[in-house]
This record gives C-alpha cells, structure tokens and sequence, in this order.
C-alpha cells in the first residue's frame, strides 16, 4: 500500500502542518491539519451531511468514531457531550497527532485518540458516528465495521455516511444480512449524495 494514502499507519508525505478555519458544534476555531489524511483541506462534504443529520449524542459514557482522521467527528461529540469520553479511533499515527492537538486547542481532555488495538476489549460504546474509508476496500471495510457496530451498547446507535455512488445503499444491504439479527438498519437521511446509515442494536 503506498504509504501517502490516508489510510496508512505512517504516511511517507512531509509532514507540513496547516490551519483551516472549522465550525464545530457551535465552536468557529482554526483546526491544524495535514497532508497524508484524510480531507486536510476542509470538514468534508460527508462528515458535514452526517453532522447536520444526526440527533444529538448521549450525554455520557463511552462515545466512538471509526476512521477519525484530523478529528472533526470525535471534535464535534466532545463539544456536545463534555461528560462523555470520546474514543477517535484511525490507524493513521499522524491523524491522531492532529485529534490531540486539536482536541487541546479546543481546551478537550475528553478525547482518546488512539489506534484500534489500544480500546479496551470490553468497552461498549454508547453511539458510533463515523465516515467509514469506504476506499479501503470491500473487504476490509466489511472487517472493520464488524469489529465495532457490534460494540454498541443495546438501545443503541451507530450513524454512518456513505456516498450515494460509492456503493451506501449496497453497504446498507450487507449491514442488514451481516449484523447479528438484534439490529435494524435504516435511511435516516439523504443529501448532497450522501445517505446516513442508522443501525440500531435493539435491548
């Protein structure tokens, strides 16, 4: 794999830092990025339509984002729910480098941002946002939204966005037939060629 893509452990590409101006949850600040993750230039078209259409995160417990990059996600859950802990969890070390440092900037201390074999075996998760690296590949995106989305606490939510185009309402049909039988998968919403998938894990 070459390692410029995002979805590295360690991207080969210089590590040049850059500020882009963000409004999360409510909080207009400069966010530091970088080249080698995902969408350093701007909060991406995606991650945007799932944060306008997701109902609000509960206000505690242990809160996941699958794929966090520089961290808008995981940024946006720790502003809207301070008592929770928000885990932003990436395979890309220089992500997670950018997640602490704004996550600090932001003045968060409720933000782990760590690779995936650091989270606690038995931790459950309360809701799952995520824009899944739907570019991984089939395979490998199958594998990584098996290891998670059954991580959910019963009564709750996962809430992912797929682009139309790149195959939402294909992933929407493998989600139903390879999730245990306690989850329903629905649309919960559409826009701008992106659908938010909900899967919820009845009690």
């Amino acid at each position: 794999m070459d390692n410029g893509h995002y979805f590295s452990a360690s991207p080969s590409t210089e590590l040049r830092l850059k500020e882009i101006p963000v409004s999360l949850a409510g909080r207009d600040f400069l966010a530091t990025t970088a080249g080698g993750v995902f969408s350093p230039n701007q909060v991406d078209a995606g991650t945007q339509v799932l944060l306008a259409n997701t109902p609000a995160p509960p206000p505690g417990g242990n809160l996941l984002d699958i794929g966090c990059g520089w961290g808008p996600i995981s940024l946006a859950l720790a502003l809207l729910s301070p008592h929770a802990t928000v885990w932003a969890v990436d395979v890309n070390e220089r992500a997670l480098d950018l997640v602490r440092a704004n996550a600090a900037k932001l003045g968060l201390d409720n933000v782990n941002a760590v690779l995936p074999d650091d989270v606690p075996d038995d931790l459950r998760f309360m809701t799952i946002w995520s824009n899944p690296p739907i570019r991984v590949g089939k395979n490998e995106l199958h594998r990584l939204l098996l290891r998670w989305l059954p991580r959910l606490d019963p009564g709750s939510d996962a809430w992912l966005v797929v682009q139309r185009n790149l195959g939402s309402d294909s992933l929407h049909r493998w989600l139903e037939d390879a999730l245990p039988p306690a989850f329903q998968v629905t649309r919960a919403a559409t826009n701008k060629g992106y659908r938010v998938l909900r899967a919820r894990l009845h009690e």
